[in-house]
C-alpha cells in the first residue's frame, strides 16, 4: 500500500520538474559519465609510487600533482584526490574526464583545482600519457627572468630544443589568482607547451609531459636538478656552454632507454617507507 506522505512528496517533485523545465516538459538530469573501468593494480601502484617519489625527490611538497592517462580510455586520466602527494594511497586515486569531471569518486573527496592542466594537455597531445605539475623551487627564477632554462648536461637533454614560459596575464586578459582553474586557461597552457616536454609558469611553477609515467617522473626530477646547476653556472659568471640541439637529440634517445634504472631505484626506496 502506498504511503500518503511519499505520494505527496513524489507529486511535488514531479510538479517542480515540470514547472522548472522549458515548455513544461519534464527536466531530466544528464547521466553521470561512465567509468573507463578499474585499472590494473600495477597501474595504481605505479601512480602512488610516482606521487611519493616526487615528494621524496623534493619536486613536490604539500602541493603539486602527477597523473596518467587511463590505459583503457584516452579520454580519461587518473590522479590523486586533493591530498599532499606523499600521503597518496591506492584508494585516493580518482578517474577524471577531459573536462575535469570526477568519475565515480566518493562524495567526500575534494579535487585539485588545477586538474585542468592535465585534462587539456591530454586533449591536445595524443603522445602524452603522463603529466606532472610542480612548484619545484630552483625552476621558479627561470620563469620570472630573461634567462631561458636550457640543458646543462646530457641527463637533462629533454629540455631541448625549447622550454617556453606561460604568461597567465596574457592568457586570461588580466590579473588572476595565478592558478589554472578552468579549461580555458588549461587550453592556453597546453598551447604554450606545444610539442615541448616542459613549460614554465611565470610566478607559479612548471609542467612536465612524457609518454610514460617513469619518464615523466625522471624529467620532473632532472628539470629541477638542471635548474640548480644552471643557477650555479650563472653565479660563477662568464659564458655557459649548453648542450647543442644535435647533442641533446642524441642524448635524449639514450635517456629514453635508461631512465628506468632511476625509476626502479626511486620506487623501491619509497614503497618500502610508510606514507
Amino acid at each position: 500500500m502506498a504511503i500518503p506522505g511519499v505520494m505527496r512528496l513524489a507529486a511535488a517533485v514531479s510538479f517542480l520538474a515540470i514547472a522548472s523545465s522549458p515548455h513544461g516538459a519534464i527536466a531530466q538530469q544528464a547521466p553521470a559519465p561512465a567509468s573507463a573501468g578499474q585499472p590494473a593494480p600495477a597501474v595504481i601502484e605505479d601512480l602512488v609510487a610516482a606521487n611519493r617519489i616526487l615528494a621524496d625527490q623534493q619536486v613536490l611538497d604539500a602541493y603539486g600533482h602527477v597523473s596518467i592517462r587511463h590505459p583503457a580510455n584516452p579520454q580519461r586520466f587518473l590522479m590523486g584526490r586533493n591530498l599532499a602527494p606523499a600521503l597518496v594511497k591506492a584508494e585516493d586515486i580518482v578517474e577524471y574526464d577531459l573536462d575535469g569531471n570526477a568519475v565515480g569518486a566518493p562524495a567526500g573527496f575534494t579535487h585539485f583545482l588545477e586538474r585542468f592542466i592535465h585534462a587539456e594537455i591530454y586533449r591536445a597531445r595524443a603522445d602524452v600519457n603522463a603529466v606532472v605539475h610542480s612548484h619545484s623551487p630552483a625552476i621558479i627564477p627561470f620563469g620570472v627572468t630573461q634567462a631561458p632554462l636550457k640543458p646543462m648536461y646530457h641527463i637533462a637533454a629533454f629540455l631541448s630544443p625549447n622550454v617556453p614560459v606561460f604568461e597567465i596575464r596574457k592568457a586570461a586578459g588580466g590579473m588572476t589568482n595565478m592558478l589554472i582553474g578552468d579549461g580555458k586557461l588549461g587550453k592556453s597552457l597546453a598551447e604554450v607547451l606545444g610539442p615541448n616536454n616542459v613549460v614554465l609558469m611565470r610566478g607559479h611553477g612548471n609542467v612536465v609531459a612524457a609518454p610514460t609515467l617513469p619518464l615523466v617522473v625522471f624529467r620532473a626530477v632532472y628539470t629541477e636538478v638542471n635548474a640548480r646547476l644552471q643557477a650555479q653556472a650563472i653565479a660563477i659568471g662568464g659564458p655557459i656552454t649548453f648542450l647543442d640541439p644535435e647533442e641533446a637529440e642524441k642524448a635524449n634517445k639514450v635517456l629514453d632507454q635508461i631512465h628506468g634504472r632511476a625509476w626502479d631505484l626511486w620506487k623501491r626506496k619509497v614503497m618500502e617507507q610508510k606514507p
